[in-house]
């Protein structure tokens, strides 16, 4: 069974290298909040178009003082060729042995991608990802079944939102980041 974090205690401290080699670790982003997010894999059509709305409200994110880190259960190669072809303006993070998804007790779970299949919304969105030319995609070295979560850390480096999916497509809403990156510091 997976541990899940609980709101209210310190974010897990990591060091880890963007998809360009740059160090990215949680402590240099203190005194700004943080949305940690983390997918499934590179290719994931569903979590490629996840990461284009991220692109879309980064800038008004970045001046009320919220970042975003994002980290994809894949190898570097593929990182480039898939989700890096965005070039999002904030750090993609390529961790195939998963060690990060194991700090924020992130889950793999067959029945989750099963019942994702299975829900009535995910053919919307698939469809308005294949719209946005994100196409479903195997990824070889990937895990099909990893289920996404989402955290919201603030500037103090203490979890606020803590984000479990349900589904593959079960994310916190663009609005309830939006309030947050609105929010005064702590």
């Amino acid at each position: 069974m997976v541990l899940h974090l609980q709101p209210g205690i310190p974010a897990p401290a990591f060091t880890a290298a963007d998809i360009h080699g740059h160090p990215v670790t949680l402590e240099s982003y203190r005194g700004r909040k943080v949305l940690l997010s983390f997918f499934r894999f590179s290719a994931c059509a569903l979590c490629n178009l996840r990461v284009r709305h991220y692109i879309g409200r980064y800038p008004e994110w970045q001046q009320q003082g919220l970042d975003i880190i994002a980290v994809f259960e894949s190898p570097l190669a593929n990182m480039r060729s898939y989700v890096g072809a965005q070039n999002a303006p904030f750090p993609l993070i390529a961790d195939p042995k998963a060690s990060l998804y194991e700090l924020y007790g992130t889950e793999t779970s067959e029945e989750k991608v099963k019942a994702t299949l299975a829900d009535a919304g995910t053919k919307a969105a698939i469809a308005e990802a294949a719209a946005a030319g994100f196409e479903l995609t195997p990824e070889e070295g990937s895990n099909f079944h990893r289920i996404p979560a989402e955290f919201l850390i603030d500037e103090n480096g203490i979890l606020q939102v803590v984000h479990y999916g349900r589904l593959v497509t079960d994310h916190l809403e663009l609005a309830a980041i939006d309030r947050f990156a609105e929010e005064r510091p702590r």
